[in-house]
């Protein structure tokens, strides 16, 4: 049916409906649909199909966590929609039984992924949310979306809302207005590759996984395209990502928890010196990279191959034939320009807050610096009956694991629970080895107790 605007609308009333449809609102729709109420929901997501960073699946690049990290096992290992029946059911058990590696392949993930969307009859797509409304006669939000193809016009009614957009690629304005040919994101190198390798010059920008992904697979195709290839950060240097076991468990709820009740002043300094647990390189990839050098430099050979870290590129101006690239080597103070054909980025991803929320700013409660406030169960702090539940815009209030895609059944629990109004998952808790905050280690600890606040019993000594 349709209202007095044309827009298509029902009198139902979802229990909740999600906004974009990633790895982490995806869970959110199996989990739900493992639970024995029956809950209506709705997942909208713009694109026509699903794909997962369509653009940097490339051969031999893997998960950076366990394949346990899929949608539903942390919190259901029975369910079906795991990552080990979906092995079953596309008769690849044997297969990745010995494969035997708990990282795999990006490309099966995304295959996982797409195979758990066709079994699922919430998501809908080609489906662009354009406002979120809060009626106040009714006590529910309003959700518009449009159509992408045929402008069609539709309305979903909701208790809550299920916010799951994702990530954009960000590029620093200096370096943007250039041919998208020429000068990209990371998240288009695979749509791009085929102009790069007719290149005679490549420069990729960025010490981040993607940045090593796409100069690992530039790296193994040189020989065949006999261009030039540079490698630039303004990072100290090309560092691997955190990946000890004791240093994971910096991505479990404890932390979290204990980032939470940190004040916001401590959390602002904390969380942007701890990109290193996140944003390093894989030390797979890292090792591949260097092997694959050492063996083209045998015999005097020197590969047609620059490494610079410490450099900041500030600027990229349009030459004839290439680009100039205004590079400050920031450590020593110098500056020079750097010459390429083709320039790609590989300069992070942004989570701006949605226009589509415009309409609730004024019952939205925001920090000093105009973030989402957040509930300690990653709910958006707002002055509305309704829930919105985060999927991956609370980093500045929760920390480093809020991304982590291991995390993401830990939060879709609480969401679930809030939703059917019990416990359907549990709720993990005590999950590892460590303690974060006093509290715990505390309670933990024989013959350790709270500072009473007198004097120590003795002078506190630097480890060795």
């Amino acid at each position: 049916m349709t209202d007095a605007r044309g827009r298509a609308s029902d009198d139902r009333v979802y229990d909740v409906v999600g906004i974009g449809i990633g790895p982490f609102n995806l869970g959110l729709a199996a989990m739900l649909d493992n639970v024995t109420e029956d809950v209506d929901a709705a997942f909208l997501e713009r694109d026509a199909a699903f794909q997962w960073h369509e653009g940097m699946l490339l051969d031999g690049a893997t998960l950076e966590v366990p394949f346990l990290a899929d949608l539903v096992t942390l919190a259901d290992p029975t369910s079906e929609y795991s990552y080990l029946n979906y092995l079953r059911e596309t008769d690849r058990l044997y297969e990745f039984y010995f494969y035997e590696t708990f990282q795999v392949p990006r490309r099966e993930y995304n295959a996982y992924l797409r195979w758990v969307v066709d079994r699922l009859n919430t998501p809908q797509f080609s489906r662009e949310v354009t406002t979120v409304c809060w009626d106040d006669d009714a006590n529910h939000y309003v959700v518009t979306a449009h159509h992408t193809d045929t402008g069609a016009q539709f309305d979903y009614r909701t208790e809550h809302v299920a916010l799951g957009i994702g990530s954009r690629p960000q590029i620093p304005k200096a370096l943007q207005g250039h041919p998208e040919d020429d000068v990209f994101h990371t998240a288009r190198y695979r749509y791009n590759r085929e102009r790069v390798l007719d290149a005679d010059s490549v420069t990729v920008v960025g010490s981040g996984q993607s940045a090593a992904e796409v100069f690992q697979d530039l790296l193994s195709r040189q020989t065949d395209h006999d261009y030039r290839l540079d490698w630039l950060t303004r990072s100290d240097g090309f560092f691997p990502m955190e990946y000890s076991k004791l240093g994971l468990q910096h991505f479990t709820p404890e932390y979290e928890r204990y980032v939470y009740g940190l004040p916001q002043a401590v959390k602002d300094d904390l969380i942007p010196n701890q990109e290193l647990l996140y944003k390093g390189i894989d030390p797979g990839t890292s090792a591949e990279i260097y092997d694959l050098l050492y063996r083209r430099s045998i015999g005097d050979a020197d590969p047609d191959v620059g490494l610079f870290a410490m450099t900041e590129v500030r600027d990229i101006v349009a030459l004839n034939d290439a680009y100039a690239l205004d590079c400050h080597q920031w450590q020593s103070e110098e500056s020079f320009v750097h010459e390429s054909e083709v320039v790609i980025l590989g300069t992070g991803y942004e989570r701006p807050i949605p226009g589509f929320l415009d309409p609730l700013e004024d019952a939205i409660n925001w920090d000093q610096k105009d973030r989402f406030e957040v509930t300690a169960d990653h709910r958006l702090d707002l002055d509305l009956s309704g829930d919105i539940f985060l999927q991956n815009a609370e980093l500045h209030t929760h920390g480093v694991g809020v991304p982590d895609l291991g995390l993401g059944c830990y939060r879709n629990s609480k969401f679930v629970n809030r939703i059917v109004g019990r416990t359907a998952y549990p709720e993990d808790r005590d999950t590892v080895f460590q303690d974060f905050s006093v509290d715990q280690f505390v309670k933990h600890a024989p013959n350790t107790s709270h500072d009473t606040g007198g004097e120590p019993t003795s002078t506190p000594t630097q480890d060795d």
